[in-house]
């Protein structure tokens, strides 16, 4: 099978980008894929193929760019250039860009796999209807909110019209079927990157490294996290160092400049950028603990799986998606209202004044990220794609494509 993978790609700085690395290390490993072709947004570095030796061959086209109008009559080229047998959607609703139109159109590009009748999956790692647009920096206009939320359900049913569209959570699939009455709908779980040996659990000597990882602004506030460590400090007088690690949220540009302006008097307060790819590991194994400093969610948490396959015990709001995304999969927190210090401030004491329980914590998130490795969320995509072409042909009412 010739599988063409449409994502972002490192060193690409946008969204998902570092899932597309562990899905591709995976797949090429897999005996059905003979060809991997990665359609990805165009960057100045060359592409992370830094396991290219082993596996399938791997052929990269960078034919799309972040914003760009033209990217849907451009990796419709590279399809026609390329002839996949599959195609993998890896995608968001920003994916393409954050402005209206190249967004959308960039959308489109499933339709277009069913006009050149390219077997597809869209993996679709948000939904609209799980979105709170006020605070992931969309609008808080109520009116922009209804426009947003009919452009949204617009791109969905068309996302639709591809073979089938998987959403990492359960709660989605019922929540897709019942709006679009859509039957090509499948959960499979997100998975997790690296899983290597279990780790000691042991912490580097200094201070205790409480850690937050991604793209802030928005529904991921900072702040927070730092008035909360302040607290821990004072009551407990350990030495704890906070670690924000990641970038500005494109809708929220300069924010992270602002914390640090306001927060000049807080010692040991590091802010990392940008974290490479081979950084990450350093990153997870040092810290203490990964904070998840949210107000709202938007999906699975690809930080949580993280974080469990590097033995880290975390501390979570206690919202929705991740709540359940908890009960779900298996994983252990220490749970915080999304808005009071006090409260994480009390969830972050918890672990750093005992070991035991960091440990436990740690333990319990490393074993339920082992049940669901990158490679055996490869092969699920695979037994998709062969339920696709074994439902060609059927009456449409008999098709089905839940997968176990």
């Amino acid at each position: 099978m010739k599988l063409a993978i449409v994502t972002a790609y490192p060193p690409s700085k946008i969204t998902l980008n570092e899932y597309a690395y562990h899905l591709v290390k995976s797949f090429r490993l897999q005996e059905e894929v003979t060809e991997l072709i990665l359609l990805t947004d165009v960057t100045t570095a060359p592409k992370t193929l830094d396991f290219e030796d082993e596996g399938c061959k791997i052929t990269v086209k960078e034919c799309w760019s972040f914003n760009s109008y033209t990217n849907i009559f451009k990796v419709s080229k590279a399809l026609n250039q390329t002839k996949p047998d599959k195609v993998l959607f890896n995608l968001q609703f920003m994916k393409f860009g954050d402005k209206k139109i190249p967004a959308a159109l960039g959308l489109l590009l499933p339709m277009v796999c069913r006009v050149k009748n390219i077997p597809s999956i869209v993996l679709l790692h948000n939904i609209m209807e799980k979105v709170d647009l006020k605070k992931a920096g969309f609008t808080s206009n109520k009116l922009l909110q209804k426009i947003y939320g009919f452009i949204g359900s617009t791109l969905t049913r068309i996302i639709l019209k591809a073979d089938v569209v998987a959403v990492t959570m359960k709660k989605y699939v019922g929540i897709l079927e019942n709006k679009y009455k859509a039957k090509n709908i499948v959960a499979i779980p997100h998975g997790t990157f690296e899983v290597s040996e279990e780790p000691k659990y042991e912490l580097p000597e200094g201070a205790l490294k409480i850690m937050t990882f991604g793209k802030f602004g928005t529904y991921k506030k900072v702040e927070l996290l730092i008035e909360a460590v302040q607290e821990v400090r004072k009551t407990t007088g350990l030495d704890l160092e906070i670690v924000i690690a990641g970038t500005d949220n494109p809708n929220v540009p300069g924010y992270l400049d602002s914390v640090k302006a306001r927060y000049t008097d807080v010692p040991q307060l590091t802010f990392t950028g940008y974290v490479e790819e081979e950084d990450v590991p350093k990153l997870f194994e040092e810290s203490a603990l990964v904070a998840f400093p949210y107000t709202s969610t938007t999906g699975s948490s690809g930080v949580l799986h993280q974080a469990g396959s590097y033995g880290k015990a975390v501390v979570m709001p206690d919202l929705g998606d991740l709540a359940l995304l908890v009960e779900e999969e298996g994983y252990k927190a220490e749970f915080f209202e999304p808005t009071s210090v006090k409260s994480l401030a009390k969830s972050i004491e918890a672990i750093v004044t005992n070991e035991a329980h960091r440990i436990a914590l740690g333990k319990a998130n490393y074993e339920a990220a082992t049940a669901y490795p990158m490679s055996k969320i490869a092969e699920i995509y695979l037994k998709t794609f062969k339920k696709i072409t074994e439902n060609q042909g059927m009456k449409k009412g008999d098709v089905t494509y839940q997968v176990n």
